[in-house]
């Protein structure tokens, strides 16, 4: 299999109103339990820091929603400022530009940010049996440091357990220490 990469001109900007049609069928086609449009809009209102991925105009040969404001969505994500951490809510690359490097960049710019409010540690869960995403975490440096049992909604009214994972940010040895 061969793969044709394409430059892709893109900028984070925040999530805003007329971003959320777009996020929330991103959000559909990604996910078996998508995050609902309330879900996005009270992040906002109580000031996460809502960030979307974005190209200018239409992606050639790309099928992927685009904004009101006529933008293509690469991709977002939602985190959640504490004390002296950072809690990743909810990342997602819109599945027309997976494996393409977008999320490791989206990780990169939240860890940046991150440090800049004075964060020590970037906290997520993911699903157990997302092992692409638990791999794409680990490359960047997150450690696994527990379980939350049945954290996730799954089928048939079951159950998914989360992977807790944590970046100490100002670890010199971790992909992001050396960007202070």
């Amino acid at each position: 299999m061969s793969a044709v990469l394409q430059s892709v001109e893109a900028r984070l900007e925040p999530l805003t109103i007329e971003r959320i049609e777009a996020v929330c069928a991103v959000e559909a086609t990604a996910y078996t339990h998508p995050w609902t449009r309330a879900n996005f809009t009270d992040s906002m209102a109580v000031g996460y820091h809502c960030q979307c991925l974005l190209a200018p105009g239409t992606a050639p040969g790309v099928t992927s929603p685009v904004t009101e404001l006529g933008e293509s969505l690469i991709g977002y994500y939602v985190a959640m400022k504490g004390v002296d951490e950072v809690h990743l809510l909810n990342i997602t690359v819109a599945p027309a530009f997976q494996r393409q490097g977008w999320a490791p960049l989206m990780l990169e710019a939240l860890a940046g940010w991150s440090r800049g409010e004075g964060a020590q540690w970037l906290w997520l869960e993911v699903r157990e049996s997302n092992r692409r995403a638990l791999e794409i975490y680990a490359r960047q440096g997150f450690r696994s440091v527990g379980v939350r049992k049945g954290y996730y909604p799954s089928f048939e009214g079951k159950r998914e357990d989360a992977v807790v994972m944590s970046l100490r940010l100002n670890e010199t040895g971790s992909a992001w220490g050396a960007l202070k």
